[in-house]
């Protein structure tokens, strides 16, 4: 897709939130048998967002196999979700933030991280210290492509286009219930080098229940029509960036793999190759699959990956 701003195609990066997930077995994942999850997935889709560095930051031995894992991969990238401390507890430093993009140097080394994103509470709102603590990170990760997700309401004005602008952080759309001071959908675009959209479904009910877990809040399928208007914001944010993420987060039995092949299909066309599991237990999309092919990506591995928030 042509990028009429930067005299280039914008790169279109669809994929999953995380890969490591037990209610995906039996339905993304098949059943029965040992299989590399990072893999089988990462054939399916060009991205993948890396959840699990957002509680720890992962170990050199770890990374090192993700990037040779990967190898025979031509098309794929991660972005990479930064670790809480710098979005929700912000007692790190600058040496602490070196440390966690050199926890990645294999990956970087092999052209394998597209994006870096830091997730802010609804907490997190629009006030001087905040803005500092922005302009303090983008000094901190200096150098690298950055997102950032804010998800409270005061935010959502032309002055914080144009902190994030000047300080080279790139603005993450995101889909989630609109509730009270919530940041509404947007297609922002804030740093040629890259736009993000982040899909977490509108799980009203649980969005801000303190009481249910991970799962239940992120329990959500989006329908045709609900994909339809994402679909064409991501196409109003096509030719206005280098590359654009999409990554769906209603991670719960496999739903946001659903959605990443219809928002694929809605955004390049074509047909994919969609596991047998998937199709049983979400019909709709055998309609975007190509005939099966076999199982691919079964091979014994460590199945490290990442958890989604």
């Amino acid at each position: 897709m042509m990028n009429a701003e930067t005299g280039g195609a914008t790169k279109l990066r669809i994929g999953p939130a995380g890969w490591s997930y037990k209610d995906w077995i039996g339905t993304f994942y098949p059943g029965a048998g040992r299989i590399d999850k990072l893999l089988y997935v990462a054939r399916r889709f060009n991205t993948i967002e890396l959840n699990s560095s957002f509680y720890r930051v992962p170990g050199e031995r770890l990374v090192a196999s993700w990037a040779n894992r990967l190898s025979d991969l031509d098309d794929f990238q991660f972005s990479i979700k930064v670790f809480q401390g710098f979005t929700h507890g912000r007692n790190v430093s600058r040496e602490e933030a070196h440390s966690f993009i050199e926890a990645f140097t294999p990956l970087i080394s092999a052209g394998r991280i597209g994006a870096f994103l830091l997730q802010f509470p609804w907490s997190f709102k629009n006030t001087s210290e905040n803005r500092e603590w922005l302009e303090r990170l983008s000094d901190w990760f200096g150098g690298q492509p950055v997102a950032v997700e804010l998800r409270h309401g005061s935010w959502n004005n032309p002055m914080t286009l144009k902190l994030l602008e000047d300080s080279d952080l790139a603005f993450c759309n995101i889909d989630q219930p609109v509730i009270g001071d919530s940041i509404p959908p947007t297609d922002y675009v804030t740093n040629n080098r890259l736009a993000y959209i982040r899909l977490h479904g509108r799980n009203r009910r649980n969005w801000f229940d303190k009481n249910v877990g991970r799962d239940e809040r992120y329990d959500y399928l989006y329908d045709e029509a609900e994909l339809g208007e994402w679909a064409e914001r991501a196409s109003r944010i096509i030719g206005r960036a280098q590359k654009l993420f999409i990554v769906t987060n209603n991670h719960f039995k496999g739903q946001a793999a659903v959605n990443a092949f219809q928002m694929r299909n809605l955004l390049e066309g074509g047909k994919f190759d969609i596991p047998e599991p998937l199709k049983r237990a979400y019909p709709d999309v055998g309609m975007i699959s190509l005939p099966t092919l076999g199982q691919i990506g079964l091979l014994d591995s460590d199945n490290t990956g990442g958890g989604s928030t």
